[in-house]
């Protein structure tokens, strides 16, 4: 049976918005797909063996959790770029996202160093992004929706050459202007979307797994699984996103 070892970094710091429920769908997909899971929790100052690792989650947290996970990453950033350089994937979300580039400002001016795994970076910005959002993901073909909800005061900002998950259809993205959300490179996503993401957003979940598994060389082998409730969850957000930005139009106008 093919298997994937999933390592789940700072579950008690980085767990906003609901972005643990990103493992659970991990896991149980994986399980009606016939994938045996084996998840490793890692708390600050945890072993991290990167070379067992197919999967890395990261999700968000506060400006002072994402501080104190900074500096227990700083020591394994070189062990940890090597392995996705090698293909290891990687989901990481809103604070996580900023952290794999090369720094984060804080609102209080601070700097915060990055794992500079991504080129990418971001500066807190004078209000917070927040509400439902829905981006265009081109990792398909054709491209599919994603859906989430987002809260975050960083502004980040993709180096040339750089792709972004996708582009915002409804929503602010990664900076509010460039209409970019997200980040891509290699097996790496970076998203500022929680809610928790994955559940509503099925083929993403579908897609980490594929890449998981093809990391050591196993096939992924789709079983025909009946999505129609998280179908239904996807179009309930889609809906809900649309007339919040049709209630901020009537309002301005």
């Amino acid at each position: 049976m093919a298997a994937i070892r999933i390592y789940h970094l700072y579950p008690a710091h980085l767990n906003l918005y609901g972005d643990r429920g990103n493992m659970l769908a991990l896991c149980r997909r994986a399980e009606w797909h016939g994938i045996g899971v084996e998840i490793i929790p890692v708390e600050p100052g945890g072993r991290i063996d990167f070379a067992r690792c197919d999967l890395l989650f990261m999700g968000g947290g506060q400006d002072s959790d994402q501080k104190l996970v900074a500096e227990d990453l700083k020591s394994r950033k070189s062990e940890m770029r090597q392995a996705v350089e090698g293909g290891m994937t990687v989901f990481a979300v809103c604070g996580s996202y900023q952290l794999l580039g090369q720094y984060y400002i804080t609102g209080s001016g601070e700097k915060i160093e990055g794992l500079e795994i991504a080129g990418l970076y971001t500066e807190a910005g004078p209000k917070r992004l927040i509400g439902n959002a829905v981006i265009n993901c081109p990792l398909w073909k054709p491209p599919r929706t994603l859906v989430g909800f987002e809260n975050h005061a960083g502004r980040t900002y993709l180096e040339p050459g750089l792709e972004p998950l996708g582009k915002v259809i409804i929503g602010a993205g990664n900076n509010g202007t460039d209409k970019t959300e997200g980040a891509v490179y290699k097996n790496v996503i970076g998203t500022y979307l929680h809610g928790s993401l994955l559940p509503k957003n099925p083929w993403l979940t579908d897609y980490l797994l594929e890449k998981a598994l093809s990391f050591r060389n196993q096939e992924f082998k789709p079983a025909e699984l009946d999505d129609s409730m998280e179908h239904q969850a996807h179009d309930a957000a889609i809906r809900l996103a649309g007339s919040r930005r049709h209630r901020r139009l009537s309002t301005r106008a």
